[in-house]
């Protein structure tokens, strides 16, 4: 604990000490003009409880009094303390598969559509202290919006997004790495032996999800850059968005047959602890996004403890002046 004003603190004892021997000076004045007058204190021959009793009663109410002015006096010093305040936190990078299959209405308005509208809630939703990014992927993968606390730009890039191309899980999961650590991210060279693989450093508090419908075309081992992903702190949370029975959708004027392939998704998820939710409406969507686990986290903050102080104080105060007058009939 810290003080604003720390001087106050010695004049706190000495104003609490000074008042503390005035007390003792009165008390003995008193004591001694009601022995000179033949009354007493009602101590001297009272039984041992009822002699505790009245010693309790004759000096509780002074002592609260004197701990009150000690406790508003420490007040006015600005007491602060360091708290540590538990809180959601962290980076979200939401990773949208934009390649032609999402353009299927298994899922209305579409498998994109429904992942955007229940991305945009699902990112209205959270407080200025999750920073969220953006990744578009196709065959290859973009950040579409840095991670930021400016959400209304992260909805903006989430509107933006428009179906083209294949799928790549890994260059999606790549991206987003590239986008939590602020460096390009690759996996090691295969033809190097034992390439080690790269240094990222720990991101706890960060984690992805990637939104699919799992059909991988291409590109980097997904498995691989998940395990990568792993070993950074960074959790995976997948989302496979469409049906198991799939459909079919035109592609520059051909015939595609499309469903969810979820073998992949569940693998990626598992190899960093995430999981992996089927999402096959906008309404199941959406309670993905409210169940996601997203990081807790607790930061240190400087709090103040005048108001409390200043309570306590009046409540002493306040105590010790109405049982002085309940039972002395006076103020000291």
């Amino acid at each position: 604990m810290t003080f604003f004003y720390p001087v106050l603190l010695v004049v706190a004892a000495v104003v609490v000490a000074g008042l503390v021997f005035a007390y003792r000076a009165l008390d003995r004045r008193r004591t001694a003009a009601l022995s000179v007058a033949g009354v007493g204190t009602g101590v001297a021959g009272a039984g041992r409880w009822r002699a505790r009793w009245a010693t309790w009663r004759r000096h509780l109410p002074p002592l609260l009094f004197v701990a009150g002015l000690a406790v508003l006096l420490v007040g006015l010093a600005r007491p602060e303390a360091t708290v540590r305040v538990p809180r959601v936190a962290g980076t979200v990078i939401l990773a949208f598969d934009v390649s032609n299959s999402m353009m299927a209405t298994d899922v209305q308005p579409s498998r994109l559509g429904a992942a955007q509208q229940a991305a945009t809630s699902f990112v209205e939703s959270q407080p200025a202290t999750v920073d969220i990014g953006v990744v578009s992927f196709d065959q290859g993968a973009i950040t579409a919006k840095k991670p930021t606390n400016d959400h209304t730009e992260v909805v903006a890039a989430i509107n933006r997004l428009q179906p083209a191309g294949g799928t790549s899980l890994g260059q999606a999961i790549l991206a987003s790495l590239t986008a939590i650590v602020g460096k390009p991210v690759s996996l090691p060279d295969d033809s190097a032996a034992e390439a080690p693989a790269p240094d990222l450093g720990y991101w706890g508090s960060a984690t992805i999800v990637l939104l699919s419908d799992g059909e991988n075309t291409g590109g980097p081992d997904a498995v691989s850059a998940a395990e990568l992903a792993g070993t950074a702190g960074v959790r995976i949370q997948t989302v496979g968005v469409g049906t198991v029975e799939g459909t079919t959708i035109e592609v520059n004027g051909y015939q595609v047959s499309t469903a969810l392939n979820e073998d992949l998704l569940t693998q990626v998820a598992q190899a960093t602890a995430g999981t992996y939710r089927r999402a096959d409406d906008i309404d199941s969507m959406a309670q993905i996004y409210k169940d996601l686990d997203l990081r807790i986290t607790s930061k240190p903050e400087r709090m103040e403890l005048t108001g409390a102080a200043v309570l306590l104080a009046v409540g002493l105060l306040l105590a010790g002046g109405l049982l002085m007058t309940l039972w002395h009939g006076r103020i000291l």
